[in-house]
């Protein structure tokens, strides 16, 4: 809004100065400062409400709860979210430009899949039903968004001049394309590849942020690395030089997404003040499934959703290991009738856990190994 009320200003009365704010550079810089204020400051009355409605953490058994003991987190303000949210989605409205359509589907994104992890957070905490939202209706939501991003990024004449394409890194021209089925079927079918691959990146990523949520800070701090690598690729494919400096696909209208993908940054670093160890809120499903369904959407609307196993190694990590877990466990069952175990506990972050490493050095180590891998995403894509 205030971006718009800016473009008003310099148009009428033209005001020497104001022309600055039509940088993206500009603009995502004081998204990120704006989104850092609001996360720290609404933050701290959140929490005092939280805690003012006893709205905590329940602490839930499971199979392998006697491995590792959280309770001591009982009774920490949850909900927290809802903080991430406020500072994003509040900061990217005052310096997006609103009538961007990337930018008003990135924000329908969050927003979608924030109120699907409220009404679960809500059911837990509140209503006080440890089980929450039926898992049906959360697949159902996540393949739900997928579905309308998919179909209005191919189908929408604002999105779909490169549709069926995607950015692949290690090859000359840099591209791949979902449309290698049309000259065989005699019609346009790339949408029956890029749709369904849509819906299996928002739904897996949007996952994947939710399991990585299991102790102080791991998530924030991980998802703060990720969007710092995202500004980097917003701003490439957004730029005509760089793109083409790198050899990557252009798309006109995405370097807006720059200052989303910054205020996403700052919000979590703001957010990571009070969830650090020890965490004095929680994000819950609000901000986990948010995240995740942002950072997917993003990935995707860029052309680089190739590039997130790198980028998002922790959180690929993460889900690979439950589903380690839980095929090995099931698979040894059935051979021996007593299911073994690879790792101690899962997601992976609980197995060092159980095997006795602190907390606080699990996470520092994970947002080690983010950065770095957010610097190879960078790198693998200036490699052709």
């Amino acid at each position: 809004m205030l971006y718009h009320l800016f473009q008003w200003l310099e148009a009428t009365y033209q005001p020497p100065g104001f022309q600055v704010f039509e940088f993206i550079t500009v603009r995502a810089s004081l998204a990120a400062v704006t989104a850092l204020l609001i996360a720290l400051f609404a933050g701290k009355k959140i929490i005092r409400f939280l805690r003012k409605r006893q709205l905590g953490e329940t602490i839930r058994e499971g199979t392998d709860a006697g491995a590792v003991s959280h309770e001591h987190k009982a009774g920490t303000p949850t909900l927290g979210g809802i903080v991430i949210l406020l500072a994003l989605c509040g900061s990217t409205f005052l310096w997006g430009d609103l009538t961007n359509p990337y930018i008003l589907l990135i924000l329908v994104a969050t927003l979608w899949m924030g109120a699907i992890g409220f009404a679960d957070d809500y059911i837990k905490v509140v209503m006080k039903n440890k089980d929450g939202v039926e898992e049906w209706v959360k697949l159902a939501g996540q393949i739900g968004l997928g579905l309308l991003v998919g179909g209005v990024l191919y189908f929408l004449p604002q999105f779909n001049a490169r549709a069926p394409l995607t950015s692949l890194p290690f090859v000359p021209d840099g591209t791949i394309s979902y449309d290698f089925l049309s000259p065989l079927l005699g019609f346009d079918a790339g949408w029956l590849i890029y749709i369904p691959v849509v819906v299996f990146i928002v739904t897996a990523v949007s996952n994947a942020v939710n399991i990585t949520d299991g102790l102080d800070g791991l998530t924030t701090g991980t998802a703060a690395f990720v969007a710092i690598g995202l500004i980097g690729l917003c701003y490439i494919t957004g730029n005509t030089v760089l793109a083409d400096f790198v050899n990557d696909i252009y798309l006109p209208g995405t370097g807006e997404l720059t200052i989303f993908a910054a205020a996403m940054a700052a919000s979590c670093f703001g957010f990571l003040w009070y969830n650090g160890y020890p965490a004095q809120v929680f994000m819950g499903d609000t901000g986990s499934l948010a995240l995740g369904a942002a950072i997917g959407t993003l990935a995707i609307m860029i052309k680089k959703e190739l590039l997130l196993p790198v980028l998002c190694g922790i959180f690929f990590l993460e889900t690979l290991s439950v589903i380690i877990q839980t095929s090995y466990f099931k698979y040894t069952k059935r051979k021996t009738g007593e299911g073994q175990r690879i790792f101690k506990m899962a997601p992976l972050h609980h197995h060092y856990e159980a095997k006795g490493v602190h907390e606080a050095k699990i996470v520092v180590r994970f947002w080690i190994v983010t950065a770095i891998l957010v610097i190879a995403t960078l790198l693998v894509l200036r490699i052709r």
